[in-house]
């Protein structure tokens, strides 16, 4: 027998790497919750097409759950890049709820315009008031020497305050021409909204690429695994601490735009705790929370289970109050399960026969 014959062929290695990887277990994951639901929910007639369709497993509600899965995802890319540096942004649902009220506002006020212009317009507020945002998160964290729990803790309340305060706690409509493209139906009819879950894909590969091929994102690893080495070996911490809260600024504000758009309107109690399920999404994903260890797959796979335990519970008719302990335990059990059932089972497959 050779050398060849004996050594593990490339197709084997690579089965064994996605075996072990965190992403094969969060897939495993939704498989079975989605099997499981499939079973458990029964069948209706499509008013639509009067054809008999299961209560979970049709195209409108899988969808509908990567609409809902969108804003968590999105913004919990830009999380992921603060956790795995080391940090935590609390501040992310106030930011997307200050720059869907100011977007709104202004939007309002430029009147009507050309489509596009609207867009941009839009587009281009959320974006400003969120560069912002995160650019104060991460100053205040490099120059005052707090932890970024408690400068993101503050200004989770300061943004939220401005909010409420300059839209006078009113819902602001956002012009149809905004709306439209949030909800155009790219060919697949007219109750189907793709366009969240494309700019949910996008962003996803956006930060997956940012992280794994290129040295700014290897540079946020070090960072996360040892800031002090880092700085000896000559990587500039502060400037990686400001850039990642920048990052994590703007996907909240990218994650407004998209969602005030779609909704219609926006205000100042927009996004209200989802700052506990953005850090949940990037936690449950496999990002660490001592640094060093995250990715923007399983960010958004995070996001996927996240929003499939609350359709479960809407799709097994589950009484609606249970909906918060039910979504804790069984993340504490996934993570559980993730950081030891998981790594055993992938181990005894991934070991050699």
């Amino acid at each position: 027998m050779t050398d060849a014959d004996s050594s593990p062929s490339l197709a084997s290695r690579l089965g064994h790497s996605l075996v072990r990887s965190q992403q094969f277990g969060l897939v495993m994951v939704l498989l079975l919750l989605g099997v499981a639901l499939t079973l458990a929910a029964g069948s209706h007639p499509d008013p639509r097409t009067g054809e008999t369709v299961n209560n979970f497993l049709n195209r409108y509600t899988l969808i509908q759950m990567a609409t809902d899965a969108s804003a968590f995802a999105i913004m919990g890319v830009g999380a992921t890049l603060v956790i795995i540096a080391g940090g935590i942004d609390l501040s992310v649902g106030a930011i997307y709820a200050l720059a869907g009220v100011t977007m709104a506002m202004v939007l309002r006020a430029a009147g009507a315009m050309d489509p596009a212009m609207t867009v941009l317009l839009g587009l281009g507020t959320c974006l400003a008031v969120s560069l912002v945002c995160g650019l104060a998160n991460g100053l205040m964290v490099i120059g005052l020497g707090v932890h970024p729990f408690i400068i993101t803790l503050g200004t989770m309340w300061i943004l939220r305050g401005i909010a409420f305060v300059i839209s006078r706690a009113e819902s602001i409509l956002i012009p149809a021409a905004l709306t439209s493209v949030a909800k155009a139906p790219l060919g697949l009819g007219t109750a189907l909204y793709p366009v969240p879950l494309l700019c949910m894909l996008l962003v996803t590969v956006a930060g997956g690429i940012y992280l794994s091929r290129t040295v700014w994102g290897r540079h946020i690893f070090a960072v996360g695994g040892n800031a002090e080495a880092s700085r000896f070996s000559g990587l500039n911490v502060r400037r990686i601490t400001l850039g990642v809260f920048v990052v994590s600024g703007l996907a909240a504000g990218f994650a407004a735009f998209l969602g005030a758009a779609f909704y219609g309107s926006a205000t100042s109690s927009d996004a209200n705790g989802y700052e506990l399920y953005v850090i949940a999404s990037a936690v449950v994903g496999g990002a660490s929370l001592s640094g060093g260890k995250g990715s923007a797959l399983s960010a958004m796979l995070g996001a996927l289970l996240i929003v499939m335990m609350r359709q479960a519970i809407r799709t097994l008719h589950l009484d609606q109050n249970y909906e918060w302990i039910i979504i804790g335990t069984a993340l504490i059990v996934a993570v559980v399960l993730d950081q030891r059932g998981w790594k055993r089972l992938a181990e005894k497959l991934a070991a050699p026969k």
